[in-house]
């Protein structure tokens, strides 16, 4: 039996059951995959689920509004996908009268999707020899072949995917594809692979040189930046607040926040906060009854970035021109941390 007849057995035995198998539809899989990317599977799947039932096919999507959108990606992160997925879904469904492209080299002109996405959608819908290479990929190859190559260099993604692209079986391109992935996931994990009842541990490099915790190899960590954002949570006596949209490019773009005060430092003083508050927010505001409501920062980590989040609480005894109500609030899409902040703090609908 071949390397890859041995891999697409083990898959045939092994795979689990996910809703968007049962399909190659394009998509549902261009979805799933959006979805997927930087997130595991178990998170991932209940926001497929709601996607699907929102938006049954690429007509409703685009012609949703984008807070709608984000509303519904919120908490999955790194949130120009959700952009890219609402701005793609409107070229496909008017400028291509919703039906994507069914080659590679199309696929991957489309915005947000980049050569792995294109490959999945490529391999699994119009079985296209195009190899796909993740994490599990990398990881998987690297060990059994003891690839030394640093699968964040800039040659990386070429090198493996030429050598996955040399074990493909091409009349199974996709199944081929999805077997790979799987294996990396359930078999050649990142810390305790089950490299016992591996079928490939006879001849993989990594398990007979007792290299599998150097496998793959990474240069270099990319330092995290720390920062500290104080959000100015103004309240009227209707219990009415206000939010602003965050512009600009950079973390949680057109999301909604609580106006904002970033300081290169943690500031728990109310007289110094107040310095840096700009006098147009402050217009109106009781500024002697500004309190914080977290003495100890909140700590949001990004893949990049750790955040040190504050919520100020300031009375306002003007009603708020353009509040929002609680009910409308929680409609809002907002970061993660601004929406575990709404649920503890406004806990009643107005």
């Amino acid at each position: 039996m071949t390397w890859t007849e041995t891999l697409l057995l083990w898959y045939d035995e092994n795979k689990r059951s996910f809703i968007w198998r049962q399909t190659k539809d394009p998509y549902k899989i261009w979805l799933s995959e959006v979805i997927l990317q930087q997130t595991r599977t178990a998170q991932g799947l209940p926001y497929y689920e709601r996607f699907t039932k929102t938006f049954p096919t690429v007509k409703e999507l685009a012609q949703a509004n984008e807070d709608q959108v984000l509303k519904l990606w919120q908490g999955l992160g790194y949130y120009s996908r959700a952009r890219n997925l609402h701005a793609t879904a409107q070229y496909v469904f008017y400028e291509l009268q919703g039906e994507f492209p069914s080659d590679f080299k199309s696929l991957i002109n489309l915005k947000g999707i980049g050569d792995y996405t294109a490959s999945a959608i490529a391999s699994i819908c119009y079985n296209q020899a195009e190899a796909v290479v993740d994490g599990n990929v990398y990881r998987f190859l690297s060990r059994y072949f003891g690839i030394q190559t640093p699968i964040n260099s800039s040659i990386a993604h070429k090198e493996f995917k030429s050598k996955a692209r040399s074990l493909m079986d091409v009349s199974q391109a996709g199944n081929f594809n999805q077997a790979l992935m799987e294996f990396g996931a359930l078999q050649c994990t990142p810390s305790k692979p089950l490299c016992l009842s591996c079928p490939f541990a006879a001849k993989c490099v990594a398990f007979n040189q007792k290299k599998t915790s150097v496998l793959p190899v990474k240069k270099g960590k990319v330092k995290v930046r720390k920062r500290y954002f104080n959000y100015l949570v103004i309240q009227d006596q209707k219990f009415k607040t206000r939010l602003e949209k965050r512009l600009g490019k950079g973390i949680w773009q057109n999301l909604f926040q609580f106006p904002l005060v970033e300081t290169s430092k943690a500031i728990q003083n109310k007289k110094t906060l107040m310095s840096t508050i700009p006098s147009q927010i402050l217009e109106g505001l009781s500024s002697e009854e500004l309190t914080l409501w977290n003495k100890k920062p909140i700590i949001h980590k990004l893949s990049h970035q750790k955040l040190h989040v504050y919520f100020w609480i300031i009375p306002s005894k003007k009603e708020l021109k353009n509040g929002l109500t609680i009910k409308k609030l929680k409609k809002q899409p907002v970061p993660v941390v601004i929406q575990n902040f709404i649920e503890i703090f406004f806990q009643f609908d107005s």
